[in-house]
């Protein structure tokens, strides 16, 4: 097969573990700027127009779409599909993920569960929507923050009505959500491919530290899921029709709580955590739509 791994640096582990993977089991591997390619559009059919010729011949796509640039990655991933080229990660599913909102009322629907979140159109009664998330503490999220940057941890009523009252007046987008306090600082994250889990660890953050990512200092170690975390996994990256997905979890009294569903969860984490081939396992899993 022809497979192409659309990234902007091919310096990147996960880049470069999938290039691997791909050589290994025989394949062709390519690695794609998706910001540099040219999407055209006409009645005879869509084309993909890149580094000075058409991309043509590619049997799947795996996308390593950053958040900052959805829109326009989103967009060639949509124009390979329309080439009837397979994508390991649908182009609506990224989409579905990006947005938070969107994420979490998808994951509301199927019975997932989730911390209880508030979102209002810049409402002045700030008050209320900290109560309604269940009081302080609470945590504010901007809805386009990433690897846990624009996510903050009010601690009392004035902090959060503060902060809260802040981001309403540079009209950004947040999102008030309940703290589990139980879950101490740590998270688990389920790296699910075609609907099974084939690596889980669980993130701690470090001393002082709410958030539990690794890009902010976090340790991680490997753990093995109770038969609901595994389900809620499965099923939330089902509801977000992810064939590959990152599932983000609390460990609560009531059980697993989904924090979000990232569609472009990076290898390096969880395979020097867990020692599992990840990047082999996505292979297969092109191999097993290609050749069906």
């Amino acid at each position: 097969m022809k497979i192409g791994i659309l990234s902007r640096n091919s310096n990147l582990y996960s880049t470069k573990r999938l290039v691997e993977a791909a050589v290994d089991r025989g394949h062709e591997a390519h690695v794609i700027d998706h910001l540099k390619c040219t999407i055209e559009i006409e009645q005879n059919g869509p084309s993909l127009f890149y580094g000075g010729e058409y991309l043509l011949g590619f049997d799947a796509v795996v996308p390593r779409i950053g958040a900052s640039v959805t829109f326009y990655g989103t967009a060639v991933v949509r124009q390979f599909e329309m080439m009837n080229v397979f994508s390991a990660v649908g182009s609506r599913g990224i989409v579905h993920s990006r947005d938070k909102l969107r994420c979490l009322q998808v994951l509301s629907k199927e019975g997932i569960g989730l911390p209880k979140t508030v979102f209002t159109n810049y409402s002045k009664d700030v008050a209320h929507v900290v109560d309604s998330a269940g009081g302080a503490p609470v945590v504010l999220k901007l809805l386009e923050g990433t690897q846990g940057l624009g996510v903050v941890l009010a601690e009392n009523q004035n902090a959060a009505q503060s902060v809260l009252e802040a981001f309403n007046g540079l009209r950004a987008r947040v999102i008030v959500q309940e703290f589990v306090k139980e879950a101490k600082g740590a998270d688990i994250r389920a790296f699910v491919v075609d609907g099974e889990v084939v690596g889980a660890m669980k993130r701690q953050g470090k001393p002082g530290e709410f958030r539990s990512n690794l890009h902010r200092g976090g340790t991680s170690q490997i753990i093995e899921l109770s038969v609901e975390e595994k389900y809620t996994a499965i099923l939330a990256a089902k509801a977000l029709g992810l064939g590959i997905a990152g599932v983000d979890m609390l460990q609560s009294e009531r059980g697993p709580l989904v924090l979000e569903v990232n569609s472009s969860p990076g290898l390096e984490g969880i395979e020097k955590t867990t020692h599992q081939n990840i990047a082999d396992k996505i292979i297969q899993y092109i191999e097993k739509n290609v050749n069906r």
